[in-house]
């Protein structure tokens, strides 16, 4: 048996849970969420990384949907887009019921996986979506989302992100309360996009294991939005798992550069260098064909695999790909049919089939059900927080 037949053979037992797929926000911005012009059931090769068939062919079984939403929206605006977004993804599962279906908790995910359904979790990206209020991140979790990234690319008023100038020096009092409460109520933290500073306070405060749904090795890549050895090393005491993210510009060195270079063009077109709509991602082919970019690969993202799992141990390490979020992707990881060469690749690094099994499914499934415990455990003990960021922050 080949490498990628192995692959396929072991996905087929233990599909990928990925951490990070920007699906929505792709709906929102390409068509306004009109799924009948932008259709899964069908080829969406030429406007998304994502559609059913492709998932299928990538052996996904469970997919954390990320219910982004860009920082310059603020305040309600943020909110209320955080729920659009949220929206969006209970109308996909409404109309794809024999491919997708919720999942709320980790039995939630094994019984989807027994169906050979794809478990659908939702996962919100940055800690503007909840407008400095607790009440808003309880009922988003009411809604079904699982895990809030504490920042996006910019601070909040109680968290420092990774690629924003730093000011609170990592998490305030505020944003303490605020890991503290995603504990009480079974919602994962997660700390991709964080600074190092925050990524230390919310371990230090944090009863639950962390999550990190999309972020790589800062040893192997040196990007602030990758993850230091250090914070790696005190992932095993803490329990929580860091997934592998695929965009190019986080985890190949020469893409980092070049990857500067494209998001200043995009801006001096007057677009945002997130822009995935047509118009965005036509500047950004016309950079790319003037000027040609590195070319991550799957063994590109398989040396961060190697490094983390040495450092933070196979127990700790998952697989975020960030799709539909990213304007290029790796050579043989184009799109969310591309994980079984990731597999292969890592099988013919001598992966065990116990490691790989940890890796694509069974650490994903095991965080969630520890901070699920965690919060069974909290909240007879601990009534919901109605602190304020005035009353806690000044």
């Amino acid at each position: 048996m080949n490498h990628l037949s192995a692959a396929r053979a072991h996905l087929a037992d233990f599909p990928v849970v990925d951490g990070h797929n920007d699906l929505p926000w792709a709906l929102r911005e390409q068509v306004r969420y009109d799924l009948d012009r932008l259709d899964i059931a069908a080829d969406q090769s030429a406007h998304l990384h994502t559609d059913l068939a492709r998932l299928k062919s990538g052996c996904v079984g469970a997919q954390f949907w990320s219910v982004y939403v860009r920082t310059d929206l603020t305040g309600d605006s943020a909110v209320s887009a955080t729920l659009e977004q949220i929206d969006v993804v209970d109308q996909l599962l409404a109309r794809h019921p024999d491919d997708l279906v919720r999942a709320l908790t980790a039995d939630d995910m094994e019984a989807a996986r027994r169906d050979g359904r794809i478990a659908s979790l939702m996962g919100a990206e940055g800690g503007h979506s909840i407008n400095n209020s607790l009440a808003t991140l309880r009922a988003l979790h009411t809604l079904g989302v699982r895990y809030l990234t504490l920042t996006h690319n910019d601070n909040t008023p109680w968290a420092d992100s990774a690629t924003d100038t730093p000011a609170a020096g990592g998490l305030t009092a505020f944003g303490r309360e605020v890991v503290r409460e995603m504990n009480r109520i079974g919602m994962l933290v997660d700390l991709s996009h964080v600074a190092a500073t925050t990524m230390r306070d919310a371990l230090d405060t944090s009863e639950a294991p962390v999550l990190f749904s999309h972020s790589s090795s800062r040893a192997v890549c040196d990007h602030p939005r990758n993850i230091p050895d250090e914070i790696l090393a005190a992932l095993p005491a803490n329990g929580g798992v860091a997934m592998a993210t695929f965009v190019p510009k986080f985890i190949l060195p020469e893409a980092v550069a070049w990857t500067a270079r494209a998001d200043e063009n995009m801006r001096a077109h007057g677009l945002h260098h997130l822009d995935t709509t047509a118009e965005g991602m036509k500047v950004q082919r016309a950079f790319e064909a003037a000027n040609p970019r590195p070319v991550a690969t799957a063994a590109t993202v398989a040396d961060h695999l190697d490094h983390m799992r040495e450092v933070a141990g196979v127990d700790h390490i998952g697989i975020g790909g960030d799709y539909d979020g990213t304007a290029f992707t790796p050579s043989g990881l184009e799109d969310v049919s591309g994980y079984p060469n990731l597999i292969a690749e890592l099988i013919g690094r001598g992966w065990s089939s116990q490691d790989l099994a940890k890796l694509t499914w069974h650490n994903a499934v095991r965080v969630l059900r520890d901070a699920e415990s965690v919060a069974r455990d909290l909240q007879p003990r601990r009534a919901p927080s109605n602190a304020t960021l005035d009353q806690l922050d000044g």
